[in-house]
C-alpha cells in the first residue's frame, strides 16, 4: 500500500509521513504545494491520497512563516486538483500530530477491511 500525503506548507506532511512510515505504511510527501501540475500527486500513483491542511495562523504558531495569506491562497489554488481526489481530508489546526495519525490509521484500517470484505462477499 502507498499512501500519498498533501497539504500546504507547516500543514504537518513530513510528520505524517515519518508516523506512517514508523507505522509500517508506506507513505511519501507530495510538494504540490509548489507545484503547478495540477495531478502532480498522481505521479507515484498512490493507493491513498491524503490531504492535511492548516490556517494561516495554525502556521505561523507551528513555523517562523513571513509570508502572508495570499500565500496561502496560492498553494490552496494548487492543491484543489488533490483535494477533489483525495481519499481523506483533515484540518489539522486543533489536532495534535498524534490524533492526525490515529485519523489516517483508522482510515486505512476502516478502508482496508471493507475491501476485503468485498472481496470476500
Amino acid at each position: 500500500m502507498l499512501v500519498a500525503i498533501v497539504g500546504v506548507c507547516a500543514s504537518g506532511k513530513t510528520t505524517l509521513v515519518e508516523s506512517l512510515r514508523s507505522n509500517g505504511i508506506e507513505a511519501y510527501n507530495v510538494a504540490q504545494e509548489h507545484s503547478c501540475i495540477k495531478k502532480f500527486w498522481q505521479k507515484r500513483n498512490p493507493d491513498f491520497l491524503i490531504m492535511i491542511d492548516a490556517t494561516l495562523e495554525t502556521i505561523k504558531k507551528r513555523r517562523k512563516v513571513t509570508w502572508d495569506q495570499g500565500r496561502l491562497v496560492v498553494q490552496h489554488e494548487r492543491l484543489k486538483d488533490a483535494r477533489e481526489n483525495a481519499d481523506l481530508y483533515i484540518q489539522t489546526d486543533s489536532l495534535s500530530k498524534e490524533m492526525v495519525v490515529q485519523k489516517v490509521l483508522d482510515f486505512i484500517r476502516r478502508t482496508n477491511n471493507v475491501e476485503n470484505n468485498d472481496r470476500n462477499a
